[in-house]
């Protein structure tokens, strides 16, 4: 089993947070969780719903989903270490649901912080940004081109970093073909992580 120790965030830290506002209408803050020293950090935009209510990152139906590319990718989830850009769901009300709402620049820059911490202390060879506003915040940005960092990892501060879809952009597909290309595209950025993160070269 890898080795896990305590994460480099706890959610009280989380849940005391007031670096910006989104801590009023979230359930819990929701920090990283993975192996201690894992190689691959997986890093997507912010908790959704269920991770909201249940206090773990993709456990959610785009968690599913990323589970699926993971196995296709020959992954093991154990071995990573997985967590978002904004550690509190950002959502607005439609009835009795709870809609995702992309969080602003300055929530991703107050988040910044604890995501910064969890790179230190994880110390990944290789960063998968799952979505833009994932590699904007790993990569200390305020604006990315998604498609060009999908085919050219890019070094950043000793790190690979190789952005790709997220899985919730590959489930708004709304033709099976569109889903099953996003869902692929998914699966390669994950085989060329681990592959970077063997010491292979991407080419």
């Amino acid at each position: 089993m890898p080795e896990r120790k305590k994460p480099p965030i706890s959610r009280t830290e989380l849940n005391e947070c007031r670096r910006c506002a989104l801590w009023r209408n979230a359930t819990q803050g929701v920090p990283g969780e993975g192996a201690a020293h894992a190689r691959i950090m997986l890093v997507g935009e912010q908790p959704g719903t269920q991770e909201d209510l249940q206090g773990s990152p993709f456990v959610g139906p785009a968690g599913h989903l990323l589970d699926e590319a993971l196995g296709k990718a020959g992954l093991d989830r154990d071995k990573l270490f997985m967590t978002n850009a904004v550690k509190h769901f950002k959502f607005e009300w439609r009835g009795k649901r709870r809609l995702h709402k992309s969080p602003a620049q300055q929530e991703i820059e107050a988040c910044n912080l604890w995501l910064e911490r969890e790179l230190e202390q994880v110390n990944p060879k290789v960063v998968v940004a799952l979505g833009a506003t994932a590699a904007r915040a790993v990569l200390g940005r305020k604006s990315v081109t998604l498609g060009e960092m999908m085919d050219t990892p890019v070094e950043h501060e000793g790190r690979l970093v190789i952005a790709t879809y997220h899985p919730s952009f590959a489930l708004r597909q709304r033709s099976d073909e569109a889903r099953t290309a996003a869902f692929e595209r998914i699966v390669r950025s994950l085989r060329a992580a681990a592959r970077l993160a063997r010491g292979g070269e991407e080419t």
